[in-house]
């Protein structure tokens, strides 16, 4: 798998891509909305829903950042939702959400990813990673290890941004990341790598038919995958 990190410096792509949400994590949610134009919020929606027939009890956010998709998941009426990350940044102001909207009782948010977290085996019901599978260190074992962690029956539902393949909407879609969403994230982070990272790790990502053999490799059942918005994104969801 490619090695695109944010800062191209000695470090490994799990502590730049940590410093990365650091740095950009007090502007992160105001910069998702003007983005995506809002679309994320109905993507996260369409990837709980597919949980809905489950009804999942223990549920597991991975990289789950200022907690969005936990606090999605809270539709489901779990018991218990544990959200992990690598960005502390990104958690306080995640906390701080999950508080205000009174739900501190079931969200936690946890330092960890995807590679080295040591729950027990078949812990949780579901697992959710939203935009965040791009950053793993080691994408194979972090899926493994997420499979490990998955109950029997349990399910996967993956975020994540894809490569639209289709003439015109790929080249607009490649103008907005070259050009209009560094811009936006200068002017608003200060931080221009960690939107330049953005469109080279959306290229380097197996994403659809190749990312639907990943997940089976690394021993899902059933992977599959649905695109949004003309191949701006896509939904991946497979079984233990």
């Amino acid at each position: 798998m490619s090695k695109v990190t944010p800062y191209n410096t000695s470090d490994s792509k799990k502590e730049q891509v940590a410093e990365m949400f650091d740095n950009i994590a007090f502007r992160y949610d105001l910069l998702n909305g003007i983005l995506s134009f809002g679309t994320h919020k109905g993507w996260r929606r369409k990837c709980v829903e597919k949980l809905k027939a489950l009804q999942p009890k223990q549920i597991l956010d991975v990289a789950t950042g200022t907690g969005d998709f936990a606090i999605t998941c809270a539709k489901l009426n779990p018991e218990k939702i544990i959200g992990i990350d690598i960005s502390e940044g990104m958690m306080k102001f995640g906390r701080k959400k999950i508080k205000k909207l009174n739900l501190d009782k079931l969200i936690e948010l946890q330092l960890g990813d995807a590679e080295t977290v040591d729950f027990p085996d078949n812990s949780f019901d579901a697992i959710v990673v939203g935009f965040g599978v791009r950053n793993f260190e080691n994408l194979e074992k972090g899926l493994t290890n997420l499979n490990r962690v998955l109950k029997p029956g349990g399910k996967i539902v993956i975020l994540e941004f894809s490569y639209p393949r289709d003439f015109p909407v790929k080249q607009l879609y490649n103008f907005y990341f070259t050009y209009w969403t560094p811009f936006i994230g200068k002017i608003f982070s200060k931080d221009t790598r960690a939107y330049s990272y953005l469109q080279e790790s959306v290229k380097a990502f197996p994403n659809n038919e190749n990312f639907v053999a990943v997940l089976t490799k690394c021993g899902f059942k059933s992977a599959s995958f649905q695109t949004l918005s003309m191949g701006v994104a896509a939904i991946y969801e497979a079984s233990k």
